[in-house]
């Protein structure tokens, strides 16, 4: 039963990353591939429609969280307080960025927030690198139980550490641009012209760096959490998430040589999933490692909630699932195509 719920939890939070990174990594290469007013809110327009549907996954993580593992929940929130605040105003902004920036045709109104809509993404791709950096590195536990973060303490990733360091800093440099890939493929297949064509551009030099950062992240990893590749060995769906790693760079750089643009989408959700995959797989049981002694590490097993609780929870589920995954596929068959500058009203979405 406490496999089934990690596997969901993990599930979701795989989802997120994957639907809210093309919103994100977007919303990171704006002013990059629009150069114009009328071609940035062509950029908004992509995405305009979803942005707020994805968001929806962030909550549901949290509320499988609180259901599956409340313990876990009540120690991270308290935690990683300043890092869950930081993202809760980047959210905010990004989303009021949205949703007001059309209201006034005025040069200065929409650069500003086109500004801040730039920046909120910018933030929103280094804050969740952060803190899967800092789920991958531990965090400083003590005996009770709890633990709080710092910005930073002396940038080392042992000890007693804060939310940044090398390890957590590189993590988040390659969600970033990972994020900003993702966008790009992403921006191909929903626009025309100028756009489509410097994102084309953008995705096959991001693409290559990528890669690089991954084998540097590996390398890195390999050195603060040496046992998470010992523990991957005899995890079958650790091996799975491999493959998608691999498959999806291969649809990602064939997509990207010729006309394959929904291959490339495909390929960087596969990649991204991937990842989130072999990661989950390979940290599990443990939830919450200590950075100051092993033994103080929080595990699924030990901190799951009631079996009882678990099996009644796992009847709506399943429901709630087909609910929103019916939901997903009308919004994506209803927005389905490239968007054109003449369907952006300039008006709030």
């Amino acid at each position: 039963m406490i496999e089934i719920w990690y596997a969901i939890l993990s599930f979701v939070l795989v989802v997120f990353i994957v639907l809210e990174g093309f919103d994100i990594g977007a919303g990171v290469l704006q002013h990059l591939v629009g150069k114009t007013e009328a071609e940035r809110r062509l950029v908004v327009a992509a995405i305009g429609p979803l942005w707020s549907w994805h968001e929806v996954w962030l909550v549901s993580f949290g509320g499988t969280l609180m259901v599956a593992f409340p313990n876990i929940l009540a120690t991270s929130f308290a935690g990683f307080y300043l890092a869950f605040f930081l993202l809760l105003w980047s959210l905010l902004l990004r989303g009021i960025s949205l949703e007001v920036g059309g209201h006034i045709a005025e040069p200065m109104w929409r650069t500003a927030w086109n500004f801040i809509f730039v920046t909120a993404n910018l933030l929103l791709a280094i804050l969740i690198g952060a803190a899967l950096g800092n789920i991958v590195r531990g965090v400083p536990l003590n005996a009770d139980g709890k633990f709080s973060l710092a910005f930073f303490t002396d940038f080392s990733p042992y000890g007693n550490v804060g939310i940044l360091d090398w390890f957590t800093v590189s993590v988040a440099v390659f969600v970033l641009v990972t994020f900003a890939a993702h966008g790009a493929n992403a921006l191909i297949l929903k626009t025309e012209g100028p756009v489509h064509d410097r994102s084309l551009r953008l995705a096959r030099q991001l693409w290559k760096i990528v890669l690089l950062l991954l084998a540097l992240v590996t390398f890195e990893t390999w050195q603060v959490r040496p046992e998470l590749f010992s523990g991957m060995s005899p995890k079958p769906i650790a091996w799975l998430g491999l493959a998608a790693v691999i498959i999806g760079a291969m649809m990602i750089f064939t997509g990207l040589r010729g006309k394959g643009e929904l291959r490339a989408v495909i390929g960087s959700s596969l990649f991204i999933a991937g990842l989130m995959i072999a990661g989950a797989a390979s940290v599990f049981p443990i939830m919450l490692r200590s950075t100051l002694a092993p033994e103080d590490s929080l595990s699924a097993y030990q901190n799951a909630a009631a079996g009882h609780g678990l099996a009644i929870a796992l009847v709506w589920w399943p429901i709630a699932l087909i609910l929103a995954v019916g939901y997903f596929l009308f919004i994506y068959r209803h927005y389905l195509g490239k968007v054109k500058p003449s369907e952006d009203t300039q008006q709030p979405y």
